[in-house]
């Protein structure tokens, strides 16, 4: 019979902490799905650079000039858009590396190396609307934005 009262009153606590839990859950907000919703990743190693007019060198292409706002957007730098989720696989003092995925356009995983305040290293891999890209780029501030577009954070 103690037994038996004992196992109850066991059930009982283990069934009340359930209970608390699912109400706790059930009233927490549940995480954004996009990043639109997520405010602009902290990454230790972008906050060294600056924002403004930069130039972006892809071997065999072009330089490309992009105004770039927040400088969390050169981890982004092939899917140039925003609502994509990312998370950061590492953030050191001079690196960064994210990997971040876009609905209905693919994904990426970029390494961002700062070099100094105005130039950093980066290198991006993925796929983008189902095609695999894998490039390096040599990124350099040259000057303040004027009526470039801006590279908006994601």
């Amino acid at each position: 019979m103690a037994l038996a009262v004992r196992s109850a009153a066991a059930f009982m606590v283990v069934a009340a902490s359930v209970v608390w839990v699912a109400s706790t859950l059930a009233q927490a907000p549940l995480a954004p799905a996009t990043a639109a919703a997520v405010p602009a990743m902290s990454l230790t190693a972008l906050k060294e650079l600056e924002p403004g007019l930069w130039q972006l060198e892809i071997k065999g292409h072009a330089p490309r000039l992009s105004c770039i706002a927040e400088t969390t957007a050169l981890v982004q730098i092939e899917h140039d858009q925003p609502n994509c989720s990312r998370f950061v696989i590492a953030n050191e003092a001079k690196s960064a590396t994210v990997h971040y995925s876009c609905q209905r356009a693919g994904w990426g995983r970029t390494t961002v190396r700062v070099e100094t305040p105005s130039s950093a290293a980066i290198r991006t891999q993925g796929i983008s609307h189902n095609q695999p890209f894998d490039y390096s780029v040599q990124a350099r501030r040259v000057g303040a934005c004027g009526a470039q577009p801006v590279a908006k954070p994601r």
